[in-house]
């Protein structure tokens, strides 16, 4: 489920992590992976909560209104569109859904402390998922919800069906939590892994919300695993330690192709996105030299400099013809596509 694109910048923020000493050792930094990566999974749950949430707060809403002393004709007969929405309340009943959130109080005692990540992981995952820490959140969401253009077309749309249900879900997740400063800044303050995350998330919530149908119950429909098989936990996990065990001969292959500026002055995100990009290249044959240029150039984009991607499309261009003329590294499979001699 995890995105090959989300996994290498969960890697360069291990690897960002280790440099700056905040872990020493080759285990530390992989249980940072592996949990910065989990809390990737949560959050694609969490919103998933929210969304019923949302609901929920409609539903009180149109429960406060029918019991005011002097109802008006719309509170008696309120627009509950959202309140029941088919799609939401499929999710209020998915077991998998439910399962995951549910807190699990046996797996920590009064005798466990909390030394290292991966009992912070097992504390975590003892307290489940929920907003009942921030009540306030949701109902600041749902009014801002109210006030947006298409959730007022939805519910005065005279298409009152799964269908419209189904979109109307669908644009809030791609379109409407995206945008919201209010969710942002409640993410932010949560977990310091999910600062990123919530655009990869986005796209897993849209493919994952068309596994529901009209004609079903919600209640047996499955989610896709963490990782979507054993090569990407592996992949992730060889590209971080790779780079930190390379980095001496990354960092000199770097310096050596980088005419006029010594390797020293190049800024630290800059040179890790290097050193991930050349680790790719060397350790994973199966994927294409264009495939990882083009992908840690649009990384570069969003976690450097401005004028970084620029400069790192160049030194890297630099190194992958040095690494051409000593063999350096052999591409199989997928991974020729692009190569010199070879038909794409």
């Amino acid at each position: 489920m995890i995105s090959r694109r989300q996994l290498r910048i969960k890697a360069l923020s291990a690897l960002y992590a280790y440099n700056r000493k905040e872990w020493t050792d080759l285990a530390s930094a992989e249980q940072e992976l592996v949990l910065s990566i989990s809390k990737s999974y949560d959050l694609f749950y969490f919103v998933l909560l929210l969304l019923i949430e949302l609901s929920d707060v409609a539903r009180e809403k149109v429960l406060l209104s029918r019991q005011k002393k002097m109802p008006s004709a719309d509170d008696l007969n309120p627009n509950i569109r959202f309140a029941e929405n088919r799609v939401i309340d499929q999710l209020r009943k998915n077991d998998q859904l439910r399962r995951y959130c549910a807190p699990s109080p046996s797996l920590w005692t009064k005798k466990n402390k909390i030394t290292n990540f991966s009992t912070l992981t097992k504390y975590l995952n003892s307290l489940g998922l929920t907003w009942s820490a921030s009540p306030e959140v949701p109902k600041i969401i749902f009014n801002q919800l109210v006030e947006w253009e298409t959730y007022k077309e939805y519910m005065l749309s005279a298409d009152n069906s799964y269908k419209s249900d189904m979109k109307f879900v669908k644009d809030i997740v791609t379109d409407f939590l995206p945008a919201c400063d209010e969710l942002d800044n409640a993410l932010e303050e949560l977990s310091v892994y999910w600062n990123d995350d919530l655009p990869s998330v986005v796209i897993m919530l849209k493919n994952t919300l068309g596994r529901f149908h009209s004609n079903d119950s919600g209640a047996d429909v499955t989610f896709p695993p963490l990782f979507t098989n054993e090569d990407d936990e592996k992949y992730v996990k060889t590209l971080l330690f790779k780079s930190i065990l390379n980095a001496d001969v990354n960092t000199a292959m770097i310096d050596r192709n980088t005419t006029n500026w010594e390797v020293e002055r190049i800024a630290l995100m800059d040179k890790l996105v290097m050193q991930l990009a050349v680790t790719e290249i060397i350790e994973f044959p199966e994927v294409p030299v264009k495939v990882t240029l083009n992908e840690y150039i649009e990384i570069s984009k969003n976690y450097c400099t401005a004028k970084s991607s620029t400069f790192i499309n160049g030194i890297l261009d630099k190194i992958v013809r040095e690494m051409r003329e000593n063999g350096s590294f052999s591409k199989t499979g997928r991974g020729l596509v692009g190569e010199p001699g070879i038909n794409s």
